[in-house]
């Protein structure tokens, strides 16, 4: 297979159609939160292991299926005992932000995937789902208005995040060729938004986030002046409870292995994310806005934070057509209904 290249319309297998037992690494963070509801409601699960560090209590949450077990993906022992009797495993546990050395996040977020496929494979399972990201694309000035599957993931010049998402979906490809009884979901989706979201308000790119924060902590919602270095920066957004009907879809639906882009419908822009938060957008030149967030992106020894800057330079809008029509995938909520779901106050 071409590298980049991801499969479609290739096996879809299922031990059987009741009676599944799916493990879940990183069940309590923002995929969690869309996909074990789902599972804990599905006729076809009869049980669910979820692994984190932490100790948690599922029943508090209401996650009667789920036997916890405490496990570290950097510890392939524990994945393995974690993972017995397991028909299907969904990976979520992974670093975006946070205050790990470069190292650890490493450790964690390629070692420690690599160690989850492999602990998969040694027991049996016979589907693995892995959150991927819109950022395994790269942010790369020949994308196409447009992405679908069939473009290649690349790694970005120095987001480290996108960076691990473009290695990781390689790395995966090739351990799954060697493991062929063990299909892999690849899901793509943007910016992730919803009342459960970690780190929800934080819906403008990269070092634009502060922006979104000073925002909501004013009395709502004063017009306030605002001037956006991207205006004009189109953004998708998916809702949690989306990305969790997609993971479940991966779990127990039809569709063949292979990677799927998934977004809520609608393009918004910068300026739209700002009025939203009740903000007056002040326009700045798109095109010479991009070239200076470009050259910023280059500077040597940038702060992690600082590098998703380099997510401005250079838009990554997908098309999702093949999650509708090979997985039966459909968004409830547009990006702006997720937008305005996560900005809700009533709650």
């Amino acid at each position: 297979m071409t590298p980049g290249k991801q499969r479609s319309g290739g096996r879809a297998r299922s031990a059987r159609t009741k009676g599944l037992t799916v493990a879940v690494t990183g069940p309590t963070g923002t995929f969690g939160a869309g996909l074990v509801p789902l599972l804990q409601d599905d006729d076809r699960i009869d049980r669910v292991i979820g692994i984190a560090r932490r100790p948690f209590d599922p029943a508090e949450r209401g996650w009667t299926k789920m036997e916890y077990r405490q496990g570290d993906v950097r510890d392939p022992d524990a994945l393995r005992e974690a993972f017995d009797g397991a028909d299907v495993v969904v990976h979520l546990a992974f670093l975006i932000t946070g205050n790990a050395s470069r190292e650890t996040t490493r450790a964690i977020n390629v070692d420690g995937t690599l160690n989850v496929f492999r602990a998969a494979a040694a027991v049996g399972a016979r589907r693995f789902v892995h959150a991927s990201s819109v950022a395994a694309y790269g942010f790369h000035r020949d994308n196409p208005e447009r992405i679908s599957e069939e473009w290649p993931v690349r790694p970005a010049a120095r987001l480290f995040y996108a960076q691990e998402k473009a290695e990781l979906e390689h790395l995966l490809q090739g351990e799954s060729a060697s493991a062929p009884e063990l299909d892999l979901y690849l899901l793509r989706p943007p910016v992730v938004l919803g009342p459960h979201a970690i780190g929800a308000k934080d819906v403008l790119p990269g070092p634009l986030a502060p922006l979104g924060r000073r925002l909501l902590g004013r009395p709502r919602r004063l017009p306030v002046p605002v001037p956006l270095l991207v205006p004009s920066h189109p953004l998708q957004f998916i809702h949690q409870d989306d990305v969790g009907q997609a993971l479940l879809l991966c779990v127990v639906g039809a569709g063949p292995a292979g990677a799927y882009n998934i977004a809520g419908d609608g393009v918004l822009t910068a300026a739209d994310v700002a009025r939203e938060f009740g903000a007056i957008p002040i326009p700045l030149p798109a095109a010479p806005a991009q070239a200076a967030a470009r050259a910023v992106s280059r500077l040597p020894f940038l702060p992690p934070v600082a590098e998703w800057i380099e997510a401005a330079g250079r838009p990554v809008i997908m098309d999702t057509t093949r999650a509708r029509e090979e997985l039966g995938w459909e968004p409830r909520y547009t990006g702006l209904e997720a937008l305005r779901d996560t900005l809700r106050e009533d709650r």
